[in-house]
Order: structure tokens, then sequence, then C-alpha cells
């Protein structure tokens, strides 16, 4: 299969270009710094397109041809303090380019039966409730909840033309220094010297970390966008998160436990000060939503790592995954 991909050089990106190769699949990627990309010794032998998928422009028409498009571009919600226009950059970094994406498609001779779109849990919105999310559930009203909204309509009417579009729903994806572990583990080193729960509904109350973590290990959210790939069933929003979420206190206990330069602290700075630490995306860290990835385990699913502490130890021991139950055989897309 001939796979257009955006997002291609960022940690999920990365690892389905390798798990493609690896099954002699041909990733096409575009990246507004293809050199840099090129001279990645893992890209070798990779086709790779100059171009900002967020502008139209001659990159569009490398996607006639391809059997299927990936779209992750995304700018990092962690990657800068947040202002209005960093905010304008999250929001026109997904929606326009999923807007440029569908174009392409539409105006493709031969255009992929399959693109899959990324959008995250915020699209549901803070929960303070033990509310059980699945993919019915409605979306929120914060920001990212609209950003979530408006980059998943990009995508509407494709389905009409014959293109199937799956949505992955990312929840926070636990991969080695990088993303939300990359943003906390400072935190945690810094104030208060462990890791600690943060999120507490209280502005200068020590943090409890009552609030729901729906986290899938990196492994997953790559095994699951591959699965949207091939299985023919696979259509509409799909919860990218593991079956098993905790409470954040939980998560920074079992994040103790591994990461052995991290003792645990049972409560956490109050949400004032994170704030004054992270700006507004404190409000990301501080508040969650019990995601369950109910579409995932219907279509036959196998996660490698269902357990938080087994995701955990994997990360910071290298340690293999569980062996896994076979996954029943997914239907495979049809070549041209």
């Amino acid at each position: 299969m001939k796979v257009f991909l955006t997002g291609g050089s960022g940690s999920i990106g990365r690892q389905i270009v390798a798990r493609l190769v690896a099954r002699g699949d041909e990733p096409v990627i575009l990246s507004r710094r293809a050199d840099a990309v090129r001279r990645d010794r893992n890209m070798r032998g990779i086709e790779v397109i100059q171009g900002d998928p967020a502008v139209p422009g001659a990159w569009e028409m490398a996607i006639d041809g391809c059997d299927a498009v990936i779209n992750l571009a995304g700018q990092n919600l962690f990657a800068e303090r947040w202002n209005a226009s960093v905010k304008e950059k999250i929001r026109d970094s997904r929606v326009l380019t999923t807007h440029n994406i569908a174009t392409a498609i539409r105006r493709a001779k031969t255009p992929p039966k399959v693109l899959v779109q990324a959008s995250a849990t915020g699209y549901y919105g803070p929960h303070s409730d033990d509310a059980e999310l699945t993919e019915e559930s409605p979306s929120g009203t914060d920001f990212l909840a609209v950003v979530c909204r408006e980059w998943e309509d990009a995508t509407a009417g494709l389905d009409k033309l014959g293109v199937r579009v799956p949505i992955i729903r990312t929840g926070v994806v636990l991969a080695s220094g990088e993303g939300a572990l990359g943003a906390m583990t400072p935190i945690f080193k810094w104030l208060p010297g462990g890791a600690a729960p943060v999120g507490s509904g209280g502005k200068l109350s020590p943090a409890k970390g009552l609030q729901w973590f729906s986290w899938i290990h990196l492994d997953d959210i790559v095994g699951l966008y591959l699965m949207a790939l091939d299985h023919t069933s696979a259509t509409g929003p799909i919860n990218g998160t593991a079956p098993n979420p905790v409470r954040f206190a939980e998560f920074a206990r079992a994040l103790a436990r591994v990461a052995t330069f991290l003792p645990f602290v049972p409560f956490g700075p109050p949400d004032a000060v994170l704030k004054v630490i992270l700006g507004e995306v404190a409000e990301v860290v501080a508040t969650g939503a019990k995601v369950l990835p109910k579409k995932a385990t219907q279509l036959g699913y196998q996660f490698k790592y269902p357990l938080v502490g087994d995701a955990l130890k994997a990360i910071f021991t290298a340690q293999p995954a569980p062996a896994a139950k076979p996954a029943p055989k997914p239907q495979h897309a049809g070549h041209h």
C-alpha cells in the first residue's frame, strides 16, 4: 500500500512509518523540513515531499494515486506557553491541514480509499464526574473541544465519495521523554520533588489528583492507527485510549514505582501554582475525563499495554510487552 502521511516525523508518525516499512508498505511523508527528515538515518529510502499541509500547494498532487492517507499533523500542545497566537497555531495546524487534505482527496483522479484522521479525547471536554465516555458521547465546549470538533468536521463529505474515514481520538500518549511524560517529568522533579498528583479542582488547596487520566502507550496508539488503516469496518470516531483509565494520583504512584528518581508525594502543587509554571495548558494536565475504547475493543484490537503500571515499566525499564492473545485477523483494505 502506498500511504501518504502528514506528521510523519512526530513521535507517533515515526513509529507508524517504521511499521509500514517493516510490513512492505510504501510511506510518502509530507514535511515542512523535508531536508532534515531525509537526513534522518531512520528515514533512508523513504519518499519525503517538501510542503506545509496547513497551506495549499503542489504537495497536494502527491495524494493522487496513493492508496491511503494518515493525517497526524498538529502543533504540539506542550511546545509553547499558550497565548492567542499559539492557540491559533494549535487550531490552524489541525483544521486547515485537514481541510487541505480533504480538498486534495476530492480533486484526485485516483483518490485514496481511506483517510485515517487524527483527533483527540479533548473532544469530550473535561469531566469532573465518573461518567464513562465512549465514541457516542457528546462534545465539550472548552477551547480544545471546539478545536477537535472543527478538526473532525473538516473531513465531512468524504465518505460520500467512497473514502473510509476512521478518526482516532487520541488520549494522553505515554512515550519516553516525549509528549505528556516529557512535560510532566520536569514538573515532578522541581515541585514538590517527586511524582505527585496534579489537579484538585481547588486553586490554592494541594492537588489530590482525583481527575481521570485516559492514557495509552505509544505502541498501542500506533497499533490502533494501523488497525484503522487495514480494517474495512473501522470508520468514524475511535477512542485511542487504553481500556483501563486511572485517576491521576494512581498514575503518579505507578510512575514513582518505576522512575526511581521520582519518589511518590501524596499531595501536589495547587492548580494556581501549576498554572504559573505551565500557563493555560495546565488545564489539560489538571482536568480529565474517563474515556473508554469501546469501538477499538469491538473491532478486536488487543492492547499490548492495558494496565498503566506495565506501560510505564516498559518505558522506564525497556521491558517487552506481556504476551497478548492473538488478535482476530483484520480484513485488509484492497489495493488499487
